[in-house]
């Protein structure tokens, strides 16, 4: 087991592959890691764009930049980086503001390009999330 005190991950072998934990509270009663790797790659879980202080943004790109900064450090405790990146799913509840979205997601993967898929929902878990994203990514 290893840890990323940095971004508050914690790393570890679980049934033949290397899970991150961030110690959410929800992690063992849903039963799901934040980044799951298996051979060379990386699944991470959908990620809202909740701050530090367990607050959200009522900015959509705010919320898109958060997300995408916890994705970045899932994968960094997995030895990948954003640029191994070569899907991202986008789920928002506001569709009116998809382009605010898209330029924050694009922000980060303009020169990356992976594949995307973005979709409204009618809500995410918590009422003040306005953006979940989940990614998968290749490694060497």
């Amino acid at each position: 087991m290893t840890s990323n005190p940095q971004a508050g991950f914690i790393v570890s072998e679980r049934a033949g592959k290397l899970a991150v934990s961030s110690g959410s509270a929800w992690e063992p009663k849903i039963g799901y890691s934040r980044a799951v790797k298996k051979g060379n790659m990386i699944f991470v879980s959908g990620c809202v764009g909740i701050e530090v202080d367990k607050t959200y943004s009522p900015d959509p790109t705010r919320q898109t930049e958060r997300s995408l900064e916890i994705i970045r450090s899932a994968l960094e405790a997995l030895g990948a980086s954003i640029a191994d990146v070569v899907s991202t799913r986008m789920y928002i509840t506001q569709i009116d503001q998809w382009e605010r979205i898209a330029l924050a997601h694009g922000k980060v993967f303009g020169d990356i390009r992976p594949a995307t898929v973005m979709v409204e929902v009618s809500k995410l878990i918590d009422e003040a999330a306005l953006v979940e994203i989940e990614a998968t990514a290749v490694t060497a």
